[in-house]
């Protein structure tokens, strides 16, 4: 079994991610949103950190809405960077905003992120890195690797012997369909 799915199972503060949201396929623009910013912050501390801090993250960034994300100016910027409630690094801030429009520009050419992702897949993790790094900003290989692997275009969240590998296998994930 993996070493996530070893200590999070009934962990105050790991316990529901990896039970509800670890691996789970997923659609929706401002979770995948979400996801992102919060992969890309993690990045030099712990995903506990980032867990515990998400609902500050959340009210930060309004809700994850790419749009008004996008819209972002220098005083916004300036909010974020003394908020103490999320990671307040100024290239993690500006990833954000430069990321969310890139969404916007993802939906005008795929429709949506999700459309975009879909018309990508199938790659090897190498190669959705170098798209990755590509498109975005502040994603490279562990970034990029966990934002696929939480949402189900890449295998190994979840150890096959792990209970919550089972519920997710029946929601034909992306990286089964490959």
């Amino acid at each position: 079994m993996s070493g996530y799915c070893l200590i999070a199972p009934g962990h105050p503060v790991h316990g529901h991610y990896h039970d509800h949201e670890y691996g789970f396929p997923q659609r929706e623009e401002r979770e995948l949103f979400e996801r992102l910013i919060l992969e890309i912050n993690q990045a030099g501390l712990s995903w506990e950190t980032i867990l515990k801090k998400r609902e500050g993250f959340r009210a930060a960034y309004d809700g994850f809405d790419v749009d008004t994300v996008a819209a972002y100016g220098e005083r916004d910027i300036e909010r974020l960077l003394n908020d103490a409630r999320i990671i307040r690094n100024r290239l993690k801030v500006h990833a954000a905003v430069h990321n969310a429009q890139v969404i916007q520009q993802l939906r005008a050419s795929h429709g949506s992120f999700a459309g975009w992702l879909d018309a990508h897949h199938p790659l090897d993790k190498a190669a959705w890195v170098k798209l990755f790094k590509k498109t975005f900003r502040f994603t490279g290989g562990e970034i990029t690797g966990e934002f696929l692997m939480s949402l189900g275009y890449l295998p190994g969240a979840h150890s096959p012997d792990c209970p919550v590998f089972k519920r997710i296998d029946t929601l034909k994930p992306a990286w089964r369909q490959a």
